[in-house]
């Protein structure tokens, strides 16, 4: 879908549900206009009749001229398009409502005199026309806004997940095969294992390459065939472990997003820092919010700015536009040197079928 053109077709709709409506609307209208009528006919016609009368008449030629100029125009015709036709309408629902206030025809009818001018008949059903078109034109655009900005955040963020999953990180798949290629010479059980990781590790990983959602369970068993692989590149320095309940498993989460805070630690925790490191993942149900936590013990954030790489950026980007207010991210620095990267999303159950 072209998101430029998914607002096209909007301001002709509009005309045509102003200046159209379906036959029960139809049955509703002519009846709440057939029951004053009535009764004003019974009680000898008040005055205000005649008014209402030409009220009508202003609102069917108004319309009467919408639904042709609906009808001319131009393909991809835009909102200006449509306010620019309300102007000969409004003028066309006037003069309808002149004609008939002036006809003899209305004044034998209802035996009421003349008592408007017509500088105030005009800027009354003129009045009353821009109100009974221009409301509805203005909702109706303000609706199709609000449609368009959400289509554009939702291809913004589907576009964000693309170059997320374009980074199904290029260097790491090399830096892996490279490192089975020499484990493969120099420790083939090693090498074994690597490859069998990493065929793991992509089977979990190609669903979120095609879809919008995922599970926490699904997130989870990506971050755990990530960690081994990199267990086995760092060998005894790197000790990883991922907690995830089965009462979670299939909560909701979205694709990768997980995995940015995972790499994350690896890349800036345990990369850095010489010696032993732990990397922890757990998640837990707070209320009605799941909380997933990403803790290192790794190089710190000492001389760092909290959050400011670009993946985590992403993740926050990604958690505003998806649930707002509900969702959020926050790094901070834990107990014990301890480096923690905590996920907030509301509490959803993955539908299937």
């Amino acid at each position: 879908m072209n998101i430029a053109h998914t607002g096209q077709g909007h301001a002709a709709r509009a005309l045509a549900r102003i200046a159209g409506c379906t036959r029960r609307e139809l049955a509703v209208s002519a009846a709440l206009i057939a029951l004053p009528l009535a009764a004003a006919w019974v009680r000898g016609v008040p005055a205000w009749l005649p008014l209402f009368a030409v009220l009508l008449a202003a609102w069917l030629g108004g319309a009467a001229c919408l639904r042709l100029l609906r009808s001319a125009m131009p393909a991809g015709a835009g909102w200006w398009w449509a306010w620019l036709a309300l102007v000969p309408a409004v003028a066309l629902g006037a003069c309808a409502a002149w004609w008939l206030y002036r006809s003899a025809a209305l004044a034998a009818l209802l035996g009421t005199p003349v008592a408007l001018d017509d500088e105030r008949l005009l800027a009354i059903a003129g009045a009353f026309c821009a109100l009974a078109f221009g409301v509805p034109l203005f909702q109706a655009q303000r609706q199709a806004e609000a449609l368009l900005l959400a289509e554009l955040k939702h291809a913004a963020l589907q576009a964000q997940l693309k170059t997320l999953q374009a980074q199904v990180e290029p260097h790491f798949l090399f830096n892996t095969l490279a490192n089975t290629r020499y484990l493969a010479r120099h420790a083939p059980e090693q090498a074994v294992r690597m490859l069998d990781h990493l065929i793991a590790y992509l089977r979990a990983a190609l669903p979120d390459l095609r879809t919008a959602s995922s599970t926490l369970g699904r997130e989870c068993e990506l971050a755990e065939h990530y960690l081994a692989l990199m267990s086995i590149r760092f060998g005894d320095r790197l000790v990883t472990q991922v907690e995830c309940p089965a009462g979670l498993r299939d909560v909701a989460m979205p694709p990768l997003m997980l995995m940015s805070l995972v790499e994350n630690a690896v890349r800036h925790g345990v990369e850095p820092k010489p010696g032993i490191v732990h990397v922890r993942v757990t998640a837990s149900a707070d209320g009605g919010r799941l909380r997933v936590l990403v803790a290192d013990d790794g190089a710190g954030l000492d001389g760092t700015v909290l959050g400011s790489g670009v993946g985590l950026r992403n993740v926050r980007e990604r958690l505003a536009a998806l649930y707002g207010a509900n969702g959020g991210m926050v790094l901070r620095g834990g107990a014990q040197g301890w480096t923690e990267a905590e996920l907030t999303l509301p509490l959803q159950r993955e539908h299937h079928g």
